[in-house]
């Protein structure tokens, strides 16, 4: 199974349209996870034209978006266990939290949003990952938004890209 991953979209006030990075990226991925900070519902809108979408609200989304999707949730893809928050909160770091988010769970994977930088690791046998943004990469040098893949093995890598239109 192949999973497009975003975060911190912040659309419209950081980008009028989906870039074209990312409409191309998604091409083909059986599900869409949103991490959080759409800001507008016109944001799955247009995402669930590519794949279904799940998600998270995050920190700068309305109440629509939080009655919609809640601020955490955890799915159970193929025959893993994939916790998904936004990671906004006081103290401590924001890879922190989201891991302390699901660490009365078995997880195999937590996604995770809100810092805009793009983080790949393993924590005790736990993939997390940030996609970064694709629309607002404060001081990265490039945008980006990620792809999980769930087979034999859970893998997930980060599509970096210079151009957000």
């Amino acid at each position: 199974m192949k999973i497009g991953i975003l975060s911190d979209t912040h659309m419209p006030r950081y980008a009028k349209q989906l870039p074209k990075a990312v409409r191309e990226g998604l091409e083909g991925v059986e599900l869409i996870i949103h991490a959080g900070d759409w800001q507008s519902m016109w944001v799955y809108d247009e995402l669930s034209l590519i794949a279904p979408v799940e998600g998270v609200a995050g920190n700068t989304d309305g109440w629509d978006i939080y009655e919609r999707f809640g601020e955490r949730k955890l799915l159970r893809l193929a025959e893993y266990k994939i916790g998904v928050v936004h990671g906004h909160g006081i103290g401590k770091t924001t890879e922190i939290r989201a891991y302390e988010a699901f660490q009365d769970e078995s997880v195999d994977a937590i996604i995770f949003g809100h810092s805009h930088v793009p983080l790949n690791i393993r924590h005790e046998g736990v993939l997390l990952f940030n996609p970064g943004s694709p629309t607002d990469k404060r001081r990265q040098p490039l945008y980006s938004f990620g792809k999980m893949t769930l087979g034999e093995e859970l893998t997930a890598e980060h599509v970096f890209f210079e151009d957000k239109s």
